[in-house]
């Protein structure tokens, strides 16, 4: 992740999420760990519509590996959480995402995360190359 601010128009894909009341902390805004939930949302939101990834019965699943997330603005309930996502690598077996998280209405990212995946069978843990379905659907997003 970097210091320059991340805008709208690098992010291929976009979700808008929900916040939740259960989301906000005492504090008044979106806690730190529900950023990391934005991000499994719209990562399997996409690789479940467009790569065709079956989450229950599917031989190969995707496990998380890293995840990191640099905070700019809060986000509080209720507001709408707009996540963009791109492919920074895209590997034989892996793939590491770009979230950008933005308020509605706001170019600049209000949060920055990034976020790998390593595909495995679902039977043994071990890893395996990205099914060609998943491949071709995040070659899309590949900035």
């Amino acid at each position: 992740m970097t210091d320059t601010p991340e805008t709208r128009d690098r992010f291929p894909h976009f979700l808008t999420i929900p916040t939740r009341w259960m989301d906000n902390d005492i504090y008044g805004h979106v806690n730190n760990v529900v950023y990391y939930s934005y991000f499994d949302t719209v990562i399997n939101e996409y690789l479940i519509r467009e790569g065709g990834l079956d989450i229950h019965d599917g031989a190969v699943i995707g496990v998380c590996a890293e995840s990191a997330c640099s905070y700019k603005a809060s986000f509080a309930f209720p507001e709408d959480v707009e996540a963009g996502l791109r492919v920074a690598h895209l590997g034989n077996r892996s793939v590491r995402y770009d979230i950008g998280l933005f308020k509605q209405g706001r170019d600049e990212a209000a949060a920055l995360g990034s976020f790998v995946h390593v595909f495995v069978e679902r039977a043994t843990m071990k890893a395996v190359p990205i099914p060609d379905g998943i491949r071709k659907a995040l070659a899309r997003l590949v900035v």
